[in-house]
């Protein structure tokens, strides 16, 4: 199985992203102890310039890591033909017990990854780079995180065997099991639906209020109604938006509007939502430093911009998912 072409692809990508941040681990150590911007020094000359090397080089192996979130779904579901049980990406990702835990952390470094490249643009935006020492004691946290997430990557893929009888979307999302996912599978349509559409609602009116008047408030309204807004979506699908895309009660599994026979429909719901999430996220992450004299006027018009990318990401997942709703056969609410 490791020698998949998108398995080779994905375990590269995780164990670059982890040698580069560790090979800059002593760089940002540096950075943190010595960076003067104000100073004519030999070594922080020597630091700026490679300050400029590192920067883009990580903001490269960052942004892997937000496709390699894409390809890793794609691939789960590509792989579901050659176990037996298997009809989509769920019954890879349970052919072993790291299938979730490794979809999670890919889940989790995406955001994560976004956050960070939101706090660097902003950084070079401003004429003295006052984050500098900020994103590199955020890189020295992301490196243990990238860690694991390779680990957990790593023993999830060393693990398939296409020999093991494994369980598909039935089982994990019938309303009768015990887990998250099930409790979530399981909610009654009408409850379900006002949640799904006020937490969209939510998202959208903090993020619309920060694009049009960005403040420290706005921002972190935006960043909690982010993920609000995130969890309730995620809630939605698979309570009753998957129910009416696949025309079936019963139906809940929020990885099969991936195949071709559903016409790729959920590539069409989640892109717009985990790229609105992303940018609402790194909208608020940056507003503990709106008070910075050099980001006061870069600031404001970076994180408002992404509010409104936010805001039309919401708009158009919300969009889709009534689109598919009010196209259906199936009937869950009777008018």
């Amino acid at each position: 199985m490791l020698f998949q072409p998108a398995i080779i692809a994905l375990l590269l990508a995780a164990g670059l992203a982890v040698l580069m941040l560790a090979g800059a681990a002593p760089f940002a150590v540096q950075v943190i102890r010595h960076w003067d911007i104000d100073s004519g020094s030999e070594r922080q000359l020597a630091l700026e310039r490679r300050t400029y090397l590192f920067s883009t080089l990580l903001a490269f192996v960052l942004v892997a890591q937000l496709a390699a979130l894409l390809l890793f779904v794609f691939n789960a579901d590509r792989l579901a033909v050659m176990f037996v049980g298997a009809m989509c990406a769920v019954g890879t990702l349970n052919v072993n017990a790291w299938g979730f835990p490794s979809l999670l952390m890919q889940i989790a470094v995406f955001f994560l990854a976004a956050m960070w490249l939101a706090l660097n643009h902003v950084d070079t935006l401003a004429r003295d780079y006052p984050l500098v020492r900020v994103k590199y004691a955020l890189l020295l946290l992301l490196l243990p995180i990238l860690a694991v997430n390779f680990w957990v990557e790593l023993q999830y893929f060393l693990g398939l065997k296409a020999n093991v009888i494994t369980s598909c979307c039935g089982s994990l999302f019938s309303g009768e099991g015990k887990t998250i996912a099930a409790e979530a599978s399981g909610m009654e349509p009408g409850p379900a639906l006002v949640l799904f559409y006020a937490g969209l609602a939510l998202a959208i009116g903090a993020a619309l209020w920060h694009w049009r008047r960005a403040s420290r408030l706005s921002g972190y309204a935006t960043l909690a109604a982010s993920a609000a807004g995130f969890m309730a979506s995620i809630v939605g699908v698979l309570s009753f938006v998957s129910l009416y895309i696949y025309e079936h009660p019963h139906h809940h599994c929020p990885f099969c509007i991936l195949k071709p026979e559903y016409d790729y429909q959920g590539y069409a719901l989640y892109v717009p939502l985990f790229l609105a999430t992303a940018a609402g996220l790194g909208a608020g992450a940056m507003q503990p430093f709106a008070r910075i004299a050099s980001l006061r006027a870069v600031l404001p018009r970076v994180s408002s911009q992404l509010a409104g990318l936010a805001a039309a990401g919401y708009t158009a997942f919300a969009a889709l998912a009534t689109w598919f709703v009010l196209h259906s056969n199936l009937i869950l609410i009777e008018h």
